[in-house]
């Protein structure tokens, strides 16, 4: 983990009206995603709870990656993720709050510009990774707060279409 990774991720976080053990026990239930992932088309669990868990993730688009998770605690966790044989990214989930409120956070660690030459991935990275996987984490978070608020699955698409994991039309 060195500076450029750091400078080339993405974090997003969202405060919750919830307690941190309320967000906790939605995102560590066994195919949570299936009820909280606005691009989700199906979630299936492998292996079940913590680290070493596996699971499968097919996006409303047909992509299908695979989570593996390397560390669990009450705080959040890591995971990787990405296509069965395909380059992975690593993720880390973020969990802090009390019994009134809590913040949930996700960054994501790319894996899609190590071609590029020296420093030059700088310019997808801007003016296209970043842009689009904000608006992706932005949408799933906002899934598990609708998930919390409304005890009911998030509707598809609810905020907005996303251009890689969406329906292609």
């Amino acid at each position: 983990y060195n500076l450029m990774n750091k400078i080339l991720s993405v974090k997003r976080s969202k405060k919750f009206k919830f307690s941190k053990d309320a967000v906790w026990d939605v995102i560590t239930t066994p195919n949570y995603l299936n009820e909280t992932h606005p691009f989700c088309k199906v979630n299936n669990a492998i292996s079940w709870p913590g680290v070493g868990s596996k699971d499968t993730l097919e996006y409303l688009s047909g992509l299908t990656f695979e989570r593996e998770f390397t560390h669990w605690d009450e705080n959040g966790y890591d995971l990787i993720i990405g296509t069965a044989n395909g380059r992975k990214s690593k993720v880390r989930w973020r969990l802090s709050g009390n019994d009134q409120e809590s913040e949930l956070s996700i960054q994501v660690n790319t894996y899609s510009l190590k071609n590029f030459p020296g420093p030059l991935y700088v310019i997808p990275f801007v003016f296209q990774i970043n842009p689009q996987l904000s608006k992706y984490l932005d949408s799933v978070l906002g899934g598990i707060e609708y998930f919390l608020i409304n005890k009911n699955p998030v509707p598809r698409n609810h905020f907005g279409t996303h251009k890689w994991f969406s329906e292609i039309k």
